[in-house]
């Protein structure tokens, strides 16, 4: 039997509102109120797992933009809320620790890490956000859209929604293994001419991670696997999450396919 070792993470990766108008004297206009966070009752929390929040913005207290927290500019990072957990990727390693949400304060427990290096920059980014994000913080404004929070030393992030595949395909999909060739082969596809595909076979583990029974053979792949870039020449195993598709279009698919995690990797000659 093999064994795969999926990444050892100690954590579970594998896991502003206005106030109403007020009636106005016919001589005087009362004084601006000052801005507050969002009031408790008005956060939409349901929406924190709902969504990827994406990193759009950070400036800090005088108003200055965050540039180191920017400097993967095709890879921002993004934080996840699930289960009692908050899950930071796109920094340098993955990142993750407990959290609880009280009110408008969010309290986010010792984060944990992989232990990668990195080149430049991008190194430096897990003690800017670990910093940031274990300070004490208060959300300004969540709802399906939109997510700001705010550090104790006034530096204001805000991030966008993304709705997770979970919210996007109405349920929590089922989880499979699946083996990517190195190379891709030509296929026959009805609608695009000198079509490839992918060249995929189903990988079955069980829950200590012991490889179940023999790979079958290599099968054309007709669809897509979201968030996954083949790149030639490197043969991939890989976690994904499969959804059933509600209404697909007569030309697609009733599954679909999106990456959870790369665990395994080999480049092949």
């Amino acid at each position: 039997m093999k064994r795969i070792f999926l990444l050892a993470l100690p954590f579970a990766l594998m896991t502003a509102c206005s106030n109403p108008p007020t009636a106005k004297d016919s001589t005087t206009a009362p004084a601006p109120a000052p801005a507050t966070s969002a009031p408790a009752a008005s956060l939409e929390v349901a929406q924190l797992p709902a969504n990827h929040w994406v990193l759009e913005n950070a400036v800090d207290a005088s108003g200055k933009r965050i540039d180191g927290l920017f400097v993967r500019a095709d890879r921002p990072i993004t934080l996840d809320f699930k289960d009692g957990r908050l899950s930071v990727s796109n920094a340098c390693n993955m990142m993750g620790g407990s959290y609880t949400l009280q009110g408008d304060a969010l309290s986010v427990g010792s984060m944990m890490s992989t232990n990668m290096a990195c080149k430049g920059e991008v190194m430096a980014l897990d003690g800017l956000v670990s910093e940031r994000l274990q300070d004490k913080l208060t959300v300004r404004s969540l709802d399906a859209s939109a997510l700001t929070l705010v550090t104790a030393k006034g530096d204001v992030l805000s991030f966008r929604a993304e709705p997770t595949a979970e919210t996007r395909y109405g349920g929590e999909g089922e989880t499979v293994f699946m083996e990517v060739d190195a190379q891709t082969k030509p296929c026959s596809h009805p609608l695009i001419k000198d079509a490839t595909c992918l060249q995929v076979r189903e990988v079955k583990y069980n829950d200590q991670g012991l490889e179940q029974g023999k790979r079958g053979a290599y099968e054309n792949f007709y669809g897509n696997i979201e968030g996954y870039k083949h790149e030639p020449g490197v043969r991939n195993v890989l976690r994904l999450k499969r959804f059933q598709v509600k209404n697909p279009p007569a030309d697609g698919s009733s599954l679909a396919y999106v990456l959870d995690m790369v665990v395994g990797s080999e480049m092949v000659k």
